[in-house]
């Protein structure tokens, strides 16, 4: 029951926009539901009908991995760090109350630097090549 904002590009707003002015303008004539996205009935997504939704595109897509919308959020957050935002931002836009639940995203982006800096670092390095340290 928290609002977040969701920040995309713009590969994005013209469908969004699309479905926004079309299908989900004719369901918000029926219904003072505030969601985004609606199920069949008219009625918001449920946190399982999304849970469902990523279940059976898995499926489709042939993983055997298990996928879940929290995986999407995990990659999101990750990547986001890897690419250089803040960690603050990243709290924003997760909706985290307290800054050390967004930390625990910080050990991946950790573990990229080091394997970044023992490839790129001179004295990782040896004269045949990257050193085999292991971090």
């Amino acid at each position: 029951s928290k609002e977040r904002l969701v920040p995309f590009g713009k590969a994005t707003a013209q469908p969004l926009r699309a479905y926004i002015d079309g299908p989900r303008r004719e369901i918000e004539l029926r219904t003072t539901d505030d969601h985004l996205f609606f199920n069949r009935r008219g009625t918001g997504l449920s946190r399982m009908s999304i849970w469902t939704i990523v279940q059976k595109a898995a499926a489709r897509a042939g993983l055997d991995k298990r996928i879940s919308p929290h995986t999407f959020r995990h990659s999101f957050a990750t990547h986001l760090l890897q690419g250089g935002a803040d960690l603050r931002s990243v709290q924003m836009m997760l909706g985290h109350q307290s800054i050390s639940t967004t930390q625990v995203y910080t050990h991946l982006d950790r573990t990229h630097l080091a394997k970044v800096h023992h490839a790129c670092h001179p004295l990782e390095r040896t004269r045949g090549g990257i050193s085999q340290k292991s971090s």
